[in-house]
């Protein structure tokens, strides 16, 4: 059965096709009304006697017959509460998940499956079958099932490592795909249902965590932070547009963290006029220091003043902020364009952000590099005849000790550079072509120009000299690529 299951199709394609999905649902239908199964198969024949119907009932149309009474069962089953005289056993409910492993990728079962996955017993321990609940999760993950949202979010509640594969699907989707824009992944990921279940606080603390701990595998990489970012975007986006009275408020889903740095970066940034952005990120970064620079804060879930102190609490703030980590790029971006007063916070909230390390020296250093090269740009700034070497030689350092994190900080700085200086567009294209692509970190320039396309589209910018220029890069990079 569940060989003949596997070759029907969900979305027949031609009439080949078709006949095929008559042929397989006839044979089912044979199948099922048999009460004679082989040695290894179970005996339904008892089980469809054990409901009070005869075989000869569901000649005709027996697996809509099957799913129509049983859904309903179930749901009369929830409404009758505590009535134990009116309520099925939960052995039975067991029986009935067991029964739809086989059928589970036929659509005229996809109701029961729902019904199944969103009832629950008089019992707290779990009254379907581990069996049926991994085979329901393989299936949707497989899109051979269409599942609607409530029925998504009861399975991955109660089956957690089902939620864990789901994600860990999810993340090895993005990385393998060659996505040419975040909209593509923003789609991916909506598609998953991860963010919109999300909305349940168990459930993003549990993706969450996986997320942190995929960041700390691969050392912080630009692709996994993006996916974070483009993930929270999503999830806040869904959290909108969720029309529950009850439903709780964004800042319960970093109940531990300082509740003001929450709120500001919460903020989108579209929710706040251009002008305002480098207050903005001022603001955050004050809140920011004052937990790494060992300040002490007041948290409003114990209303005491503590001192945070640890390297999990610097670490904790520094992935809250990858989570929005498009105030990063704003800052990159307003430090080409504000005044020098507000570059000493920027600079310091870039550096948080490429270093977030607990040692004071280290950051330090970085912060000192950072603003080297910041000053040196600035020079350059209004400069109209410029070429590649120029901008190497603000790029460069005396020594080759510079630290991963801290060249791509610099990095950072110079697409900015390219981007925002009347003299960087005219180099732009043979700066990527030549000193990009022979660092050998095409794919990192690559994902921090494809998030500024992002931003632009989002702003609605469609024929600024920026935009076409950020375009043009893509294309060459990716051409390259």
């Amino acid at each position: 059965m569940c060989c003949l299951c596997c070759l029907y199709s969900r979305e027949p394609q031609n009439p080949v096709e078709l006949k095929a999905n008559s042929w397989i649902l006839s044979l089912l239908c044979h199948l099922l009304s048999s009460s004679e199964w082989g040695a290894n198969e179970v005996d339904t024949g008892t089980f469809i006697s054990a409901l009070g119907y005869t075989s000869a009932d569901y000649y005709s149309k027996l697996v809509k017959n099957i799913v129509l009474s049983l859904v309903t069962e179930l749901k009369r089953n929830q409404f009758n509460g505590l009535n134990i005289h009116g309520r099925v056993s939960d052995d039975h409910v067991n029986v009935v998940s067991l029964f739809c492993v086989p059928l589970i990728t036929l659509p005229d079962v996809t109701p029961l499956l729902e019904a199944l996955l969103t009832y629950h017993g008089g019992e707290s321990q779990e009254v379907l079958s581990s069996v049926f609940l991994e085979a329901v999760n393989e299936t949707f993950l497989k899109k051979k099932i269409d599942l609607c949202e409530s029925a998504v979010l009861s399975l991955w509640l109660r089956h957690l490592p089902s939620l864990e594969k789901a994600t860990l699907h999810l993340f090895e989707r993005l990385i393998s795909t060659q996505t040419s824009s975040l909209e593509e992944i923003a789609c991916i990921i909506r598609d998953s249902l991860l963010p919109q279940v999300a909305c349940h606080p168990a459930i993003f603390r549990i993706v969450d965590e996986i997320f942190k701990n995929a960041l700390l595998e691969t050392n912080g990489a630009p692709e996994v932070m993006t996916i974070i970012q483009v993930f929270t975007q999503c999830f806040v986006q869904a959290h909108q547009k969720d029309n529950k009275q009850h439903k709780f408020p964004l800042k319960a889903y970093f109940p531990h963290l300082h509740q003001p740095l929450v709120i500001a970066l919460l903020k989108h940034p579209f929710d706040l006029p251009p002008t305002l952005w480098s207050q903005h990120l001022k603001y955050i970064t004050d809140m920011l220091k004052a937990v790494v620079e060992d300040k002490s804060i007041r948290v409003s879930s114990s209303f005491l003043t503590r001192s945070l102190r640890s390297f999990a609490d610097l670490f904790e703030s520094w992935f809250l902020f990858v989570h929005f980590g498009e105030w990063a790029d704003i800052a990159a971006e307003q430090l080409l364009k504000s005044e020098n007063e507000s570059s000493e916070a920027l600079l310091w909230l870039l550096a948080f952000y490429y270093n977030p390390h607990n040692d004071k020296e280290q950051r330090t250093q970085t912060l000192v590099e950072a603003r080297a090269v910041y000053d040196r740009l600035m020079m350059l700034f209004s400069c109209t005849n410029l070429s590649v070497t120029d901008l190497q030689a603000a790029a460069s350092t005396k020594t080759d000790t510079r630290q991963s994190c801290t060249k791509r900080l610099v990095r950072h700085l110079l697409i900015s550079f390219l981007l925002f200086s009347s003299g960087g567009h005219k180099i732009a294209q043979e700066f990527i072509s030549h000193v990009i692509v022979a660092s050998n970190t095409t794919n990192e320039v690559l994902g921090l120009l494809i998030r500024t396309a992002f931003r632009f589209n989002q702003l609605g910018l469609k024929t600024q000299k920026v935009v076409k220029l950020v375009n043009e890069l893509l294309q060459e990079l990716r051409f390259m690529d």
